[in-house]
């Protein structure tokens, strides 16, 4: 091998600069060669020194020319130990580029990253999203079966992350766990379960993608999530709308019942009869009833419908095979157009979308039939496209348009490319066949083709014309002859076999020409091909029966060269003609019949297309392209003859209405809830009028605004379904029985935004029925109590603008007077004593199976005696939000109430003191713009005009989604904007809950491992006492107390605002001022952050 080539094998100077080293110049041919080996080294020493530098910049450049080179192909695991030393950096893009090298490499080097297994375990709960996953991928990367169990406990948590990204992640992780130990299925299993019902579309198509891996026959995990999953589909990414698709194809053939026969009740004329359900054909047809597709049938292809427009051709090839599969036979046309626009696409998406629409076109002619021009074959086309468009154009050929195809075809057959030239007189073949008007024209044509100077055109019309001459014989003698002529200008030998086969077969009528064919080939057998000797003998023991006087002796010589031919199959043939047509005294039994058997008509061969069959594969799979079935290829079932029972879709959308509406709705309880609102409605009006002057206009306000909310409330709930996965658009029957719902809860909560009492709704019926776990348990759960209703109330919230006056007024006034009169203040949520719930009797009402399914819905399994609790500290820290300077004029300071948000469950309350410091008046101050715009704040009201001097105190809600992360938006005026941020320390994302010291053990011992934070810290002298320790816990974290039977142990519990996940805090008091502080969550990285805190809050003096 030459210098040269090794010198280029090895990536050259090129390479070597690019991997990070300078090219030393070389003077001579033996110094070139010193210098190529030597490169080869100081490239990888060189980045090695440089990943070993204790200077940042420089490790960041070595993994950014690293990355580089995986990127283009190189190998560079070499590096493997240099780069896994840079793991535990702190440096984040340092630490994310690590994290793409090692999921590169992680599978080759497997015990040198196994020394790193606790710094991806500790990454595991990083306060970054992003090195969160990275860490996740590469633990998942890493297949050595003895970290099984650890990377089943990072699944677990990964799947229950607050970021979308970290979930997606861990439904990768998924497959290649199972793919390493299939034994962890069930496990498997019940990750996917719940990764199937997040509402984040970035993770839909990830976790259906490990449902197909995994379970792709546990359809009935798909049962509650279908509805999600078709309204989802619009804004999943590409690649998982390609997979949610085919996985729903598969699931709608197992659910519905076939569009397409029915008694033929249901197809293109018969339209009236889906639409009208009562038409007069349904009174006079008795036997079959028309068919009535099932609403979530339609639901899925009106949902992908739209997606026939997306600019990735995967995604409109699965709408198009999903249409085929499953649409209406009248319906499928619509996907005709789209697959017509991908032929505009590269040659390799051509190459599918015609394979798909060759198998589509031998259905349905007239889907294509219009654009047939499209299907032309161009001369810059590769030839597997130009057979591909031949192959449709055979196909959609009819008597109306033949006359143009074969003119198409008279052009093709003269092409420089000689396979799709064979092809196209293939394609006038089965045109001959199929249509019978033209067969004599497409006959003569391609007679005249025989004198082509191309052998492949001849060859291939000598056999096309040996087919057609099967099906009329009789007429065609002249044909024959025509190809005996030209017999010896033919040498391709497939061509040559057919001549001599039509020559055998229609002898007798040509009695004089085909003992003189014989007599040629009998002196060119020994130099004939295979194929051809076969049929020489074929002809010869032929013409011995027909015409012995003048061709025996031509057929003892023939059979004798056989005899002793190289070829097995040649000379077993020559013996078993012998033995057949020779008549000797041991073989007389078969001589009888040797005519019939040898001259017996043949049926005519079939010509049909190669994509006949195809069909029996799903289109637009693997296995549809190659014809044969591949690995992990899924069948489509056929359709069930009775529909199964669509209710189990329903589940997740009545349960809400069944389990909340009757509270309120039903007609024995709509009395008392009633009385308990008008009393409380008429003891607050006595004391509003004192308390504001304008009680009336409020009042008529927020009932002219009744209106616009009722109109705002369909969208608003059909949002809010969607978000949650508990209904759909496409069933109408669900989304009028919500609606109504609300709408009736709407009427009777109509004046509560005067007195913020919304938010307790749930709270205060059930608590009048003495269910007051129940609704606690069930509240703290908002995502899976019915979201739908907190929202529209909190429309009726924000549509007032004269409640917000009162709301700072209101707050601290009632919960006295409330007390004082031994009335149920609704915002007072721990306060419900069991002497407040004066008819206890009635608890009868909610069943032990309700109870236990209420129970079902909080999102951890807790004890219903666990309740959120309001805080019994109240630490008033009031932070900067804009200071009077940049504000030109207004200031404004916010702290956190620690109460319960009054505009929905999963929110923070904040307070905001805005004054005004300026000498003129400042108008329309209202919040603008969030960054980012999906951030869910919900906004005081404009406030109008704020006088110089004067303060206005406002309260807001943020859902800060259990993340610190700063929620920034725009403080207005009338004139300017200021960007602003509120940002949360980790204990305010809290509220607290109150437990008995058995069920806070008890749940302790369910969030162990990866769950649990732990570390002894060191303890200020005068922050011993069980006063100042709950002082100082309480004052960092917004947390309830847990009664301790130790005296060295204090318990706190609480539950994140967001998600409910239970927070455990336990102390433990050890020798000098030490303690071993343990929390347990299954937020990690929040456990993490409050750690921190009260180390440092029980650490001051």
């Amino acid at each position: 091998m030459s210098t040269t080539a090794l010198y280029n094998d090895q990536g050259g100077a090129e390479a070597a600069v690019e991997a990070g080293q300078e090219s030393t110049p070389t003077s001579s041919g033996s110094g070139a060669a010193f210098g190529l080996f030597s490169t080869d080294f100081k490239k990888n020493e060189d980045l090695k020194e440089m990943l070993e530098s204790n200077k940042e910049s420089l490790k960041l450049e070595a993994m950014k020319r690293v990355v580089g080179l995986i990127a283009k192909g190189k190998n560079a695991s070499e590096l493997f130990p240099a780069v896994v030393k840079n793991v535990a950096n702190k440096n984040i893009e340092l630490k994310k580029l690590v994290y793409v090298y090692l999921v590169r490499y992680a599978e080759e080097q497997q015990d040198l990253a196994l020394l790193s297994i606790s710094t991806f375990q500790r990454a595991l709960k990083d306060p970054n999203q992003f090195i969160r996953a990275s860490a996740l991928r590469v633990l998942s990367s890493i297949r050595v079966p003895i970290i099984v169990p650890i990377m089943m406990l990072a699944i677990k948590e990964a799947a229950a992350d607050l970021s979308p990204y970290v979930r997606k992640t861990s439904a990768h992780a998924i497959q290649k766990l199972y793919s390493l130990d299939p034994d962890q299925k069930e496990h498997l299993i019940e990750v996917i379960e719940k990764l199937l019902k997040d509402k984040s579309t970035l993770v839909a198509g990830s976790v259906v993608m490990s449902f197909e891996e995994v379970c792709p026959d546990r359809i009935d995990l798909i049962h509650k999530n279908y509805r999600k999953l078709c309204n989802l589909l619009v804004d999943v990414e590409e690649w998982g709308q390609v997979v949610i698709i085919s996985m729903l194809t598969r699931y709608a053939r197992t659910q519905f019942v076939s569009p397409w026969k029915e008694g033929s009740t249901f197809d293109e004329n018969n339209e009236k009869a889906f639409y009208d359900s009562d038409s007069v054909e349904k009174e006079e047809e008795t036997e079959a009833k028309p068919y009535i597709m099932d609403p979530d049938h339609r639901l899925l292809l009106r949902n992908t419908k739209p997606l026939l427009q997306s600019r990735n051709t995967a995604v409109v090839m699965s709408v198009a095979q999903l249409y085929w599969h499953l649409a209406p036979k009248h319906e499928v046309t619509i996907v005709t157009k789209s697959l017509v626009r991908l032929l505009r696409s590269h040659r390799e998406v051509q190459y599918i979308v015609l394979q798909n629409i060759a198998t589509m076109s031998i259905q349905r002619k007239g889907m294509f039939e219009p654009y047939m021009k499209s299907f032309y074959v161009r001369s810059t086309d590769a030839t597997h496209i130009k057979t591909l468009k031949l192959e449709i154009l055979t196909n959609l050929a009819n008597e109306a348009n033949i006359s143009t195809i074969l003119r198409e075809f008279q052009t093709y057959v003269k092409s420089q490319d000689k396979a799709f030239a064979a092809a196209t007189i293939q394609a006038i073949g089965r045109c001959a066949t199929d249509i019978s008007e033209v067969t004599d024209t497409c006959l003569n044509g391609l007679v005249l083709l025989l004198s082509n100077r191309d052998e492949t055109v001849v060859a291939e019309s000598v056999v096309v014309i040996k087919k057609l001459l099967q099906t009329q014989p009789t007429q065609h003698c002249e044909i024959i002859k025509h190809m005996a002529k030209l017999f010896d200008n033919i040498s391709v030998p497939m061509a040559r076999a057919s001549i001599l086969w039509l020559m055998g077969e229609y002898c007798e009528r040509v009695p004089k020409i085909a003992p003189d064919v014989l007599r040629k080939m009998a002196k060119t057998f020994t130099v004939e091909e295979d194929i051809v000797k076969l049929q020489i003998v074929n002809l010869a023991a032929k013409l011995y029966l027909t015409n012995s006087k003048q061709t025996k002796l031509l057929t003892q010589y023939i059979l004798n060269l056989g005899k002793y031919d190289q070829n097995y199959d040649i000379r077993d043939r020559t013996r078993f003609i012998r033995q057949l047509i020779v008549p000797s005294e041991k073989g007389g039994a078969l001589n009888k019949y040797a005519r019939r058997i040898l001259l017996a008509p043949k049926p005519a061969p079939v010509l049909q297309s190669a994509f006949k069959d195809r069909d029996r594969y799903q289109l637009g799979t693997l296995s549809h392209s190659l014809n044969i079935k591949a690995t992990g290829y899924q069948e489509l079932s056929d359709w069930p003859a009775v529909a199964p029972d669509q209710s189990v879709r329903n589940v997740e959308v009545i349960e809400p209405v069944k389990e909340w509406a009757p509270l309120v709705g039903k007609a024995k309880k709509s009395k008392s809830a009633d009385k308990f609102y008008s009393d409380n409605e008429d003891e607050k009006e006595e004391k509003g009028s004192v308390s504001s002057g304008n009680e009336e206009s409020s009042s008529s306000s927020s009932s002219e605004e009744s209106g616009s909310e009722s109109e705002e409330e369909s969208s608003e709930s059909e949002k809010t379904s969607t978000d949650s996965g508990k209904s759909s658009s496409g069933s109408e029957g669900s989304s009028s029985e919500s609606e109504s719902g609300q709408k009736k809860k709407k009427k009777k909560t109509k004046k509560l935004p005067q007195k913020k009492s919304k938010p307790a709704a749930a709270h205060s019926e059930s608590d009048e029925n003495g269910n007051g776990p129940v609704a606690n348990a069930s509240s703290s759960s908002a995502e899976s109590s019915s979201g739908s209703e907190t929202e529209s109330e909190d429309d009726s919230d924000s549509d007032s603008p004269t409640v917000q006056k009162k709301k700072s007024d209101v707050k601290s006034k009632p919960k006295v007077e409330g007390k004082s009169k031994k009335e149920v203040s609704l915002l007072d949520l721990d306060d419900f004593s069991p002497a407040a719930t004066t008819n206890a009797p009635k608890s009868a009402v909610l069943s032990s199976s309700l109870l236990s399914d209420l129970e079902g819905l909080s999102l951890s399994n807790v004890s219903p005696d666990i309740q959120v609790t309001t805080p019994s500290f109240g630490p008033v820290t009031t932070y900067e939000l804009l200071h009077h300077m940049t504000g030109k004029g207004l200031s404004a300071k916010y702290h956190f109430p620690r109460q319960p948000c009054l505009y929905q469950p999963s929110m923070v309350a904040v307070q905001v003191i805005l004054t005004n410091s300026s000498d003129h008046s400042l108008e329309e101050i209202h919040i603008g713009d969030r960054n980012p715009a999906s951030l869910n704040i919900h906004c005081f009201n404009t406030i109008e005009r704020l006088e110089p001097e004067a303060s206005v105190t406002v309260s807001m809600g943020v859902d800060f989604s259990d993340s610190t992360q700063a929620a920034n938006f725009q403080l207005c005026t009338k004139e300017d904007q200021f960007s602003v941020s509120i940002q949360p320390a980790v204990g305010e994302l809290f509220m607290p809950s109150t437990m008995t010291e058995e069920d806070f053990c008890k749940e302790q011992g369910k969030l162990l491992g990866m769950n649990e934070t732990s570390e002894t810290i060191t303890m200020a002298t005068a922050n011993t006492s069980s006063q100042a320790i709950s002082k100082h816990v309480l004052s960092a974290a917004n947390v309830g107390v847990v009664s301790s039977s130790q005296n060295n142990v204090h318990r706190f519990a609480g539950r994140t605002v967001s998600s409910g996940a239970l927070v455990l805090v336990s102390l433990e008091m050890k020798e000098s001022s030490c303690a071993l502080l343990t929390i347990n969550t299954e937020k990690s990285v929040m456990a993490s952050m409050l750690l921190r805190d009260l180390k440092q809050a029980l650490a001051q003096a």
